[in-house]
């Protein structure tokens, strides 16, 4: 298949498929795989996760990994430097020169850093031990998001094999996503000359309905963390002596939560935590599960006999896209299970982590968490919320009608499928600074995170296969980006 497009005036070479094809392939399985295989075995985890990570070095090691790579692959036109602010992590910046005059800036977008290694890997797997099975790449990282710089130049360079014209490319790969991106801000406006006025964003950190077909991501949500303790008296005391006069912390920490969240259905109760859901969106979430079914649901590793919050899979989709839902991923206070005497506690900490939704804005959600669950304590009991950080979501602007063409175009051509579209549950900090930064921009936010593949938890892994064909449709999608009018 060869594609001619045109730029303004300009004609650009015929695109041939199968050469992109052929060239992302090879250059994924003698170059790029071995890079993440490298790169998975750093335990670069993210800074709010890892305070002595500028004493370790880590992030460094794995930033000079990418840098090593990204020169070796001899892109003409490229200029990369590592920036270095103050008290910040670093980001990686490169510029690949547009190859025709009067040309669009495309900015990509990926990180290198990530979540903590969690437990329950399985045998033979482990977060730093990158292992390939069946097609995948096991490892923390590689699909949450080392990947992201190897596809983008990739992708540019694909162009280049072929002497097919591209825009002008900026790529950034942060390091403190994981955390929220604190220190993005400071590189934007630290970069903001050399970044330009996009006219197309590619973000490569998103996740994927299935692995049949290019996903573009139309919105993602917002979060909101903090820890929340409950404290009653001064030190642990017999439980037999105390029960029955002394509340419980835990159960302190039950009531307060159940103001948050109704216990039975999950549903979260104060109305300023919820956002009238736009009516397409509604309607691409009833398209979307009309032909994706029970894999709203089914997609995770449940124990038998287990069932999903709700029935209907139109729901499901809109909780896990277009309303606040609660997860508490941590706990202090509480001794192993091996230690744990009887003995009544003086304290229970557990960290909240509060989805928000997409339109929410994120300086909302910390003061009124404060609010809902330090007002009027249990038993005067001392409850208190201390916020970690709080990030914004992101709603898509409508897809520009050539943005839709050439992004049909690439999936019908790699994946002979037609595109999908959904929301993601996760968060992209960046997305939604971008688009305040730049509202006349278009949006492509895909990624290669599909079913099973369990980015945060165990067991991550990289479809290789998927995550080639994504790199042949960014490709393409450069290959035929134009200048808004």
């Amino acid at each position: 298949v060869s594609t001619q497009s045109t730029w303004g005036n300009q004609a650009m070479a015929a695109l041939n498929a199968a050469g992109v094809t052929t060239y992302v392939n090879g250059v994924w399985d003698a170059s790029i795989v071995p890079a993440l295989a490298e790169y998975i075995k750093i335990p670069n985890i993210s800074p709010l996760f890892d305070r002595e990570w500028r004493e370790n070095g880590l992030i460094d090691k794995a930033v000079q990994l990418m840098v090593d790579w990204v020169h070796a692959q001899n892109v003409a036109g490229l200029k990369l430097t590592v920036e270095r602010l103050e008290g910040r992590t670093p980001l990686i910046f490169i510029e690949v020169a547009a190859t025709f005059d009067n040309a669009p800036t495309v900015l990509m977008y990926g990180h290198m850093d990530k979540q903590p290694p969690f437990t329950g890997w399985l045998e033979g797997l482990g977060p730093y031990t990158p292992v390939i099975r069946d097609g995948k790449l096991y490892g923390r990282g590689g699909a949450d998001d080392g990947y992201a710089v190897f596809s983008a130049i990739s992708a540019i360079n694909a162009l280049k094999q072929q002497g097919v014209a591209h825009p002008r490319c900026v790529i950034i790969i942060e390091a403190c996503e994981e955390s929220g991106s604190p220190d993005l801000p400071f590189y934007v406006t630290h970069l903001k000359e050399r970044i330009g006025s996009p006219t197309l964003i590619i973000c490569l950190d998103s996740g994927a309905g299935d692995y049949s077909r290019m996903w573009l991501t139309t919105s993602l949500r917002g979060i909101a963390v903090g820890d929340l303790t409950a404290e009653i008296i001064s030190e642990g005391v017999h439980s037999g002596d105390a029960s029955g006069i002394v509340p419980d912390t835990f159960r302190i920490l039950r009531q307060v939560l159940s103001r948050l969240e109704n216990p039975e259905t999950g549903e979260i109760l104060p109305p300023q935590f919820t956002v009238p859901i736009p009516p397409a969106r509604l309607q691409q979430v009833e398209n979307t599960v009309a032909f994706m079914g029970d894999e709203v649901w089914n997609k995770f590793p449940w124990l038998p006999g287990t069932r999903a919050v709700h029935a209907d899979n139109v729901t499901l989709a809109l909780n896990r896209t277009w309303r606040a839902q609660l997860a508490i991923t941590g706990a202090d206070g509480l001794p192993d299970l091996a230690k744990a005497g009887n003995v009544l506690r003086p304290r229970t900490v557990v960290k909240v982590s509060l989805r928000l939704p997409p339109t929410l804005p994120k300086e909302v959600a910390l003061p009124a968490l404060q609010s809902v669950l330090e007002k009027d304590p249990p038993y005067g009991a001392k409850v208190t919320f201390k916020g970690e950080k709080a990030s914004a979501g992101w709603n898509s602007p409508e897809f520009a009608s050539w943005l839709n063409t050439v992004a049909e175009e690439a999936c019908q051509t790699y994946f002979g499928k037609s595109l999908a579209f959904q929301g993601e549950g996760g968060s992209i900090p960046f997305m939604g600074m971008l688009g305040e930064l730049y509202p006349k921009a278009q949006f492509v936010i895909t990624g290669v995170l599909g079913p099973a593949s369990n980015a945060h938890g165990p067991n991550e892994f990289l479809h290789i296969e998927y995550a080639k064909k994504i790199t042949c449709c960014v490709a393409h999608i450069l290959a035929g980006t134009k200048t808004v009018a």
